[in-house]
């Protein structure tokens, strides 16, 4: 290291974003800043944060008229003169090594300083016509990847799947990728009183003996969503005490999503409104609770980069029946079962064979609390730095 510690801009302006790159952003930075290693962190926002960050954390602020959530709504993207602005504000600093949690926001810095981007997955480049709803939209995505592409010195992501990925759709050189992990917050954990399932339970009008799968996320598209809700009524003939739980923003303000579709879905056939509960988006509490009255965590996704509710379900002692795409068999391994996502047979022959072996259940749940440990935020801290290093010292800059 240098004797000045190596300072690193952190583009914070997912930093309140309730999607899987915000908590990102937010438990790496938080694990970053409990290190002692010679780096300094500064954040950017595009607004003056109103939530406490992690000590020694320091921040800037571009004073956007809008955020980046607010301007990525329904087929929204942010202006010209946004991006001028956090661009500038990220020029004007001078660090040593700009880092961008996401390629989601990526905005161009208009100097040399070497930029790291992570790349979580390449689900836009698979299938753009499941996450675009209109072709302008998609030839923007395009137009940001290849700028953020160009401005990287070194390509960050989660998952060894994800890697493949990125040499394979955006050309990577596999010795410009570094991996990093994810992990669970501590909060995810097994709750030995069960009172408190039951009281979550109850706080969705889930009866207290269902057997209760939960599905965590968005509603785009790709996250297929209504191939599992169309897999149900064949589950719940078969195993009537099966009821289902959909974690997250029912708003229909997320980019692009489909909730609308699944919740008509819902209502139009009358054994899923008796068996399937839409929870709105809850606190990391309230979900903890929830999974600790859960059978599985179900993760139908067509493909995804990591899957952090796998490993947090986990961390609950809760097995995942999960897609066999992407990432997602690399995530869970042994702790839990996986199907087609394409086929609602295969979704609902799994979901069954599960529900109908004890022995399975219990081998899972023992399994999934081992499977857990293998992931920390610490350790992601720590690979992430050895990524900075590797980036400045590539710029030439020590």
């Amino acid at each position: 290291m240098t004797e000045k510690p190596l300072h690193i801009g952190v583009d914070a302006t997912t930093w309140s974003n309730d999607r899987g790159f915000g908590r990102f952003t937010r438990e790496l930075i938080t694990a970053l800043s409990a290190r002692d290693s010679g780096f300094k962190y500064t954040l950017l926002f595009d607004r003056v944060p109103t939530e406490s960050l992690p000590p020694g954390i320091s921040f800037i602020s571009a004073s956007t008229k809008r955020s980046l959530d607010e301007s990525a709504v329904g087929d929204g993207a942010r202006s010209l003169r946004y991006l001028w602005r956090v661009g500038r504000a990220a020029r004007k600093a001078q660090f040593d090594v700009f880092f961008f949690p996401a390629v989601y926001s990526y905005f161009p810095i208009l100097t040399r300083t070497p930029c790291v981007v992570c790349y979580h997955d390449t689900t836009a480049e698979r299938m753009p016509e499941l996450l675009f709803p209109t072709k302008l939209n998609h030839l923007f995505w395009r137009i940001k990847t290849a700028l953020a592409r160009f401005q990287t010195r070194r390509a960050m992501t989660v998952s060894q799947s994800s890697a493949d990925d990125l040499e394979r759709f955006l050309s990577f050189p596999k010795d410009r990728i570094d991996l990093v992990t994810e992990g669970a917050n501590p909060i995810f954990r097994v709750i030995d009183n069960p009172k408190i399932s039951s009281r979550a339970k109850a706080r969705y009008s889930i009866p207290e003996s269902a057997d209760l799968l939960v599905y965590v996320g968005g509603f785009n598209r790709q996250k297929n969503v209504l191939n599992l809700l169309k897999a149900m009524p064949e589950v719940i003939a078969r195993r009537p005490n099966a009821h289902l739980a959909i974690v997250g923003c029912t708003s229909g303000k997320g980019f692009w999503d489909n909730i609308l579709e699944l919740q008509h879905f819902v209502e139009t056939h009358a054994l899923l409104r008796q068996h399937v509960h839409f929870t709105d988006r809850i606190s990391d509490r309230e979900l903890v609770e929830l999974l600790n009255g859960a059978i599985a965590l179900v993760f139908p996704s067509l493909w995804e980069g990591f899957g952090l509710p796998a490993v947090e379900a986990m961390s609950c002692g809760v097995p995942v029946l999960a897609s066999d795409r992407g990432s997602l068999p690399e995530v869970v391994g042994d702790a839990g079962l996986f199907f087609d996502p394409e086929s609602t047979f295969a979704i609902s022959e799994c979901l069954v064979r599960f529900l109908s072996d004890d022995n399975l259940q219990r081998n899972l749940a023992k399994t999934a609390l081992q499977r857990a440990k293998a992931f920390s935020w610490t350790r992601a801290a720590e690979l992430a730095e050895i990524c900075f290093s590797r980036c400045y010292e590539e710029a030439g800059r020590r």
